[in-house]
Protein backbone atom coordinates (compact mmCIF):
# COMPACT_ATOMS: atom_id res chain seq x y z
CA UNK A 1 0.00 0.00 0.00
CA UNK A 2 1.46 3.33 -1.08
CA UNK A 3 0.38 6.60 0.53
CA UNK A 4 1.43 10.21 0.73
CA UNK A 5 2.53 11.47 4.15
CA UNK A 6 -0.78 13.34 4.45
CA UNK A 7 -2.79 10.26 3.59
CA UNK A 8 -0.86 8.19 6.11
CA UNK A 9 -1.37 10.66 8.95
CA UNK A 10 -5.08 10.97 8.08
CA UNK A 11 -5.52 7.19 7.87
CA UNK A 12 -8.12 6.47 10.57
CA UNK A 13 -7.27 2.77 10.97
CA UNK A 14 -3.62 2.20 10.20
CA UNK A 15 -2.40 -1.28 9.28
CA UNK A 16 1.35 -1.86 9.00
CA UNK A 17 3.47 -4.93 8.24
CA UNK A 18 6.97 -4.94 9.71
CA UNK A 19 9.47 -6.75 7.51
CA UNK A 20 13.03 -7.68 8.41
CA UNK A 21 15.45 -10.24 9.82
CA UNK A 22 14.63 -11.76 13.19
CA UNK A 23 16.37 -9.67 15.81
CA UNK A 24 16.26 -6.28 14.07
CA UNK A 25 13.64 -4.87 16.45
CA UNK A 26 10.17 -5.66 15.10
CA UNK A 27 8.83 -6.89 18.41
CA UNK A 28 10.68 -4.13 20.29
CA UNK A 29 9.01 -1.55 18.07
CA UNK A 30 5.56 -3.00 18.71
CA UNK A 31 6.11 -2.69 22.45
CA UNK A 32 6.49 1.09 22.08
CA UNK A 33 3.01 1.49 20.61
CA UNK A 34 -0.07 1.87 22.85
CA UNK A 35 -1.41 -1.60 23.61
CA UNK A 36 -4.87 -0.09 23.98
CA UNK A 37 -5.13 1.02 20.35
CA UNK A 38 -2.69 -1.17 18.38
CA UNK A 39 -3.45 -4.84 17.77
CA UNK A 40 -0.19 -6.80 17.65
CA UNK A 41 -0.47 -9.66 15.16
CA UNK A 42 2.46 -12.05 15.45
CA UNK A 43 2.90 -14.28 12.41
CA UNK A 44 4.97 -16.73 14.45
CA UNK A 45 2.31 -16.90 17.17
CA UNK A 46 -0.37 -17.62 14.55
CA UNK A 47 1.81 -20.33 13.04
CA UNK A 48 2.31 -22.04 16.38
CA UNK A 49 -1.22 -21.82 17.69
CA UNK A 50 -3.09 -22.52 14.46
CA UNK A 51 -1.20 -24.08 11.58
CA UNK A 52 1.51 -26.05 13.38
CA UNK A 53 -0.31 -26.73 16.63
CA UNK A 54 -0.84 -30.43 15.96
CA UNK A 55 2.64 -31.17 14.53
CA UNK A 56 4.23 -29.34 17.47
CA UNK A 57 2.23 -31.38 20.00
CA UNK A 58 2.94 -34.61 18.14
CA UNK A 59 6.65 -33.85 18.33
CA UNK A 60 6.46 -33.23 22.09
CA UNK A 61 4.42 -36.41 22.62
CA UNK A 62 6.95 -38.49 20.67
CA UNK A 63 9.66 -37.29 23.03
CA UNK A 64 7.49 -37.94 26.08
CA UNK A 65 6.64 -41.47 24.92
CA UNK A 66 10.32 -42.36 25.16
CA UNK A 67 10.12 -41.91 28.94
CA UNK A 68 8.52 -44.93 30.60
CA UNK A 69 6.90 -42.92 33.38
CA UNK A 70 5.30 -40.43 31.00
CA UNK A 71 4.36 -43.05 28.40
CA UNK A 72 2.21 -44.98 30.85
CA UNK A 73 0.45 -41.82 32.00
CA UNK A 74 -0.20 -40.66 28.45
CA UNK A 75 -1.54 -44.01 27.28
CA UNK A 76 -3.94 -44.16 30.23
CA UNK A 77 -5.09 -40.56 29.61
CA UNK A 78 -3.90 -39.65 33.09
CA UNK A 79 -2.11 -36.57 31.79
CA UNK A 80 -2.30 -34.42 28.70
CA UNK A 81 0.31 -32.30 26.93
CA UNK A 82 -0.19 -28.76 25.69
CA UNK A 83 2.26 -26.13 24.47
CA UNK A 84 2.20 -22.69 26.07
CA UNK A 85 3.08 -20.50 23.10
CA UNK A 86 3.04 -16.74 23.65
CA UNK A 87 4.22 -13.81 21.56
CA UNK A 88 7.22 -13.59 23.90
CA UNK A 89 7.89 -17.33 24.05
CA UNK A 90 7.93 -19.16 20.72
CA UNK A 91 10.20 -21.98 21.89
CA UNK A 92 7.76 -24.78 20.93
CA UNK A 93 7.94 -23.65 17.29
CA UNK A 94 11.74 -23.59 17.31
CA UNK A 95 11.86 -27.00 18.97
CA UNK A 96 9.64 -28.43 16.24
CA UNK A 97 11.62 -26.80 13.42
CA UNK A 98 14.85 -28.23 14.79
CA UNK A 99 18.32 -28.38 13.21
CA UNK A 100 19.65 -30.75 10.61
CA UNK A 101 22.40 -33.07 11.77
CA UNK A 102 23.43 -36.05 13.84
CA UNK A 103 20.65 -37.40 16.03
CA UNK A 104 23.00 -38.07 18.95
CA UNK A 105 23.81 -34.35 18.95
CA UNK A 106 20.17 -33.31 18.95
CA UNK A 107 19.80 -33.04 15.18
CA UNK A 108 17.20 -34.22 12.69
CA UNK A 109 17.68 -36.47 9.69
CA UNK A 110 17.69 -34.44 6.47
CA UNK A 111 14.41 -35.88 5.15
CA UNK A 112 12.58 -35.13 8.42
CA UNK A 113 14.17 -31.70 8.65
CA UNK A 114 12.99 -30.84 5.14
CA UNK A 115 9.50 -32.12 5.91
CA UNK A 116 9.25 -29.76 8.89
CA UNK A 117 10.70 -26.91 6.83
CA UNK A 118 7.97 -27.38 4.22
CA UNK A 119 5.28 -27.43 6.90
CA UNK A 120 6.64 -24.21 8.38
CA UNK A 121 6.77 -22.50 5.00
CA UNK A 122 3.16 -23.45 4.26
CA UNK A 123 2.11 -22.31 7.73
CA UNK A 124 3.81 -18.93 7.37
CA UNK A 125 2.10 -18.29 4.04
CA UNK A 126 -1.28 -19.17 5.56
CA UNK A 127 -0.65 -16.95 8.60
CA UNK A 128 0.16 -13.98 6.38
CA UNK A 129 -2.92 -14.57 4.25
CA UNK A 130 -4.94 -14.33 7.47
CA UNK A 131 -3.83 -10.72 7.99
CA UNK A 132 -6.74 -9.21 6.04
CA UNK A 133 -9.32 -11.04 8.15
CA UNK A 134 -7.54 -10.20 11.39
CA UNK A 135 -7.50 -6.51 10.57
CA UNK A 136 -11.29 -6.67 10.54
CA UNK A 137 -11.45 -8.88 13.64
CA UNK A 138 -9.13 -6.59 15.56
CA UNK A 139 -11.50 -3.70 14.95
CA UNK A 140 -14.93 -5.31 15.06
CA UNK A 141 -14.39 -7.84 17.86
CA UNK A 142 -11.66 -6.35 20.03
CA UNK A 143 -12.10 -2.64 19.32
CA UNK A 144 -8.55 -1.83 18.21
CA UNK A 145 -8.08 1.19 15.97
CA UNK A 146 -4.76 0.15 14.43
CA UNK A 147 -3.05 -3.07 13.37
CA UNK A 148 0.62 -4.09 13.40
CA UNK A 149 1.71 -7.25 11.60
CA UNK A 150 4.98 -8.56 13.04
CA UNK A 151 6.00 -10.76 10.11
CA UNK A 152 8.48 -13.59 10.53
CA UNK A 153 12.10 -13.14 9.53
CA UNK A 154 11.75 -15.71 6.74
CA UNK A 155 8.90 -13.97 4.91
CA UNK A 156 11.27 -12.85 2.15
CA UNK A 157 11.88 -16.52 1.31
CA UNK A 158 8.24 -17.25 0.48
CA UNK A 159 7.48 -16.81 -3.19
CA UNK A 160 3.72 -16.70 -2.95
CA UNK A 161 2.13 -13.90 -5.03
CA UNK A 162 -1.27 -14.24 -3.36
CA UNK A 163 0.26 -13.82 0.10
CA UNK A 164 2.22 -10.75 -0.98
CA UNK A 165 -0.90 -9.27 -2.58
CA UNK A 166 -2.83 -9.61 0.69
CA UNK A 167 -0.10 -7.77 2.59
CA UNK A 168 0.35 -5.08 -0.08
CA UNK A 169 -3.39 -4.48 -0.50
CA UNK A 170 -4.25 -4.30 3.19
CA UNK A 171 -1.13 -2.98 4.95
CA UNK A 172 1.69 -0.50 4.55
CA UNK A 173 4.87 -2.59 4.37
CA UNK A 174 7.78 -1.17 6.35
CA UNK A 175 11.18 -2.82 5.95
CA UNK A 176 13.55 -2.49 8.91
CA UNK A 177 16.90 -2.64 7.16
CA UNK A 178 19.86 -3.87 9.19
CA UNK A 179 23.11 -2.06 8.47
CA UNK A 180 26.46 -3.80 8.34
CA UNK A 181 27.06 -3.31 12.06
CA UNK A 182 23.69 -4.77 13.00
CA UNK A 183 24.14 -7.72 10.65
CA UNK A 184 27.44 -8.48 12.36
CA UNK A 185 25.68 -8.30 15.73
CA UNK A 186 23.03 -10.77 14.52
CA UNK A 187 25.78 -13.09 13.29
CA UNK A 188 27.57 -12.85 16.65
CA UNK A 189 24.36 -13.74 18.50
CA UNK A 190 23.74 -16.69 16.20
CA UNK A 191 27.26 -17.96 16.87
CA UNK A 192 26.77 -17.71 20.63
CA UNK A 193 23.35 -19.33 20.62
CA UNK A 194 22.54 -21.18 17.39
CA UNK A 195 18.80 -21.33 16.82
CA UNK A 196 16.62 -23.32 14.40
CA UNK A 197 16.10 -21.49 11.13
CA UNK A 198 13.93 -21.69 8.04
CA UNK A 199 15.72 -22.08 4.69
CA UNK A 200 14.63 -22.18 1.10
CA UNK A 201 15.23 -25.77 0.03
CA UNK A 202 17.46 -24.83 -2.90
CA UNK A 203 19.55 -22.60 -0.61
CA UNK A 204 19.83 -25.41 1.96
CA UNK A 205 20.85 -28.04 -0.59
CA UNK A 206 23.45 -25.78 -2.19
CA UNK A 207 25.06 -24.84 1.11
CA UNK A 208 24.93 -28.32 2.59
CA UNK A 209 26.96 -29.53 -0.36
CA UNK A 210 29.60 -26.86 0.29
CA UNK A 211 29.61 -27.55 4.05
CA UNK A 212 30.10 -31.30 3.59
CA UNK A 213 32.98 -30.66 1.20
CA UNK A 214 34.65 -28.23 3.62
CA UNK A 215 34.23 -30.39 6.73
CA UNK A 216 34.70 -33.80 5.16
CA UNK A 217 31.56 -35.14 6.84
CA UNK A 218 30.05 -38.03 4.84
CA UNK A 219 26.41 -36.85 4.93
CA UNK A 220 24.03 -34.24 6.35
CA UNK A 221 22.80 -36.74 8.94
CA UNK A 222 26.32 -36.84 10.45
CA UNK A 223 27.04 -33.13 10.89
CA UNK A 224 27.10 -31.07 14.09
CA UNK A 225 23.70 -29.25 14.14
CA UNK A 226 24.99 -26.18 15.97
CA UNK A 227 28.16 -26.07 13.93
CA UNK A 228 26.16 -25.98 10.71
CA UNK A 229 23.93 -23.15 11.97
CA UNK A 230 26.99 -21.10 12.92
CA UNK A 231 28.50 -21.73 9.49
CA UNK A 232 25.41 -21.02 7.41
CA UNK A 233 23.96 -18.03 9.26
CA UNK A 234 26.28 -15.38 7.73
CA UNK A 235 25.45 -16.84 4.32
CA UNK A 236 21.75 -16.69 5.14
CA UNK A 237 22.03 -13.01 6.04
CA UNK A 238 23.81 -12.31 2.75
CA UNK A 239 21.21 -14.36 0.85
CA UNK A 240 18.21 -12.64 2.42
CA UNK A 241 19.39 -9.03 2.17
CA UNK A 242 18.64 -8.57 -1.56
CA UNK A 243 15.36 -10.43 -1.20
CA UNK A 244 14.19 -8.04 1.53
CA UNK A 245 15.33 -5.05 -0.47
CA UNK A 246 13.54 -6.25 -3.59
CA UNK A 247 10.29 -6.67 -1.65
CA UNK A 248 10.61 -3.24 -0.06
CA UNK A 249 11.45 -1.61 -3.38
CA UNK A 250 8.40 -3.14 -5.04
CA UNK A 251 5.83 -3.08 -2.25
CA UNK A 252 6.80 -0.77 0.59
CA UNK A 253 9.12 1.57 2.42
CA UNK A 254 12.49 1.27 4.12
CA UNK A 255 13.91 2.58 7.41
CA UNK A 256 17.20 1.99 9.21
CA UNK A 257 16.56 -0.61 11.92
CA UNK A 258 18.91 1.24 14.30
CA UNK A 259 16.42 4.12 14.50
CA UNK A 260 14.05 1.82 16.40
CA UNK A 261 16.24 2.22 19.48
CA UNK A 262 15.59 5.97 19.52
CA UNK A 263 11.80 5.79 19.28
CA UNK A 264 10.06 6.90 22.45
CA UNK A 265 6.40 6.54 21.61
CA UNK A 266 3.73 6.29 18.93
CA UNK A 267 4.31 9.79 17.59
CA UNK A 268 7.97 9.05 17.02
CA UNK A 269 6.99 5.92 15.12
CA UNK A 270 4.47 7.75 12.94
CA UNK A 271 7.07 10.38 12.07
CA UNK A 272 9.51 7.61 11.19
CA UNK A 273 6.99 6.19 8.72
CA UNK A 274 6.27 9.63 7.30
CA UNK A 275 9.99 10.12 6.72
CA UNK A 276 10.22 6.78 4.90
CA UNK A 277 7.25 7.73 2.69
CA UNK A 278 8.80 11.09 1.81
CA UNK A 279 12.15 9.52 1.05
CA UNK A 280 10.58 7.05 -1.39
CA UNK A 281 8.35 9.68 -3.01
CA UNK A 282 11.36 11.93 -3.62
CA UNK A 283 13.26 9.28 -5.57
Amino acid sequence: MFLTPEQFMAWPRRAITLLGMSGVGKTTLSSKLPQSTWFHYSGDYRIGTKYLEEPILDNIKRQAMQVDFLRDLLRSDSIYIASNITVGNLAPISTFLGKVGARERGGLALDEFKRRQRLHGQAEIAAMKDVADFIVKAREIYGYDHFLNDAGGSLCELDDPDMLKVLADHTLILYLRAGDDMEQELIRRAAEKPKPLYYREDFLDRNLKVYLKETGEPAADDIDPDGFVRWIFPRLVQHRRPRYEALASKLGYTVDARTIEDLRDEQDFLQLVVGAIRQRNEK
